[in-house]
Formats: structure tokens, C-alpha cells, sequence
């Protein structure tokens, strides 16, 4: 099997996680310290606008349509 086949074979049994390392790394131009800190930037980017996001849903639930027992 050429080198080719080998990395086409693979690319097809890579995982989601897998794919978007080597959409990082290709984007740093091989620079793995630079995609790993993209990769960080963008998670924690991510993770922030989920909570913001949070946050503001809380604040459009009316407590007063909360019911109580008894």
C-alpha cells in the first residue's frame, strides 16, 4: 500500500475530534504550540457565549410562572 493509500485510508476512519486537530494543525502551517492554542481560544470562546447564553435564558423565565406544590 503507497503512502497515499495509507493517509487517504485514514483520513477516512478519522475520528470528529481526529479532523478537527488536523484542521488546526494544517491552518497553523504545522505549528502544533500555535493550533493547540487556536484550538483552546476557540473552545473557550465557545464555552463563554454558551454561558452568556445561559445566563440570559435564566433572566427570560419568569419566576412568577413557576409553580409551587401545595
Amino acid at each position: 500500500m503507497t503512502e497515499a493509500m495509507m493517509r487517504s485510508s485514514a483520513v477516512a476512519t478519522a475520528s470528529p475530534v481526529e479532523e478537527i486537530a488536523q484542521a488546526y494543525l494544517s491552518t497553523a502551517e504545522g505549528d502544533a504550540a500555535v493550533a493547540l492554542r487556536r484550538a483552546i481560544t476557540d473552545a473557550l470562546s465557545d464555552l463563554l457565549e454558551a454561558e452568556r447564553r445561559s445566563r440570559e435564558t435564566g433572566r427570560m423565565i419568569s419566576r412568577g410562572y413557576v409553580r409551587r406544590p401545595g
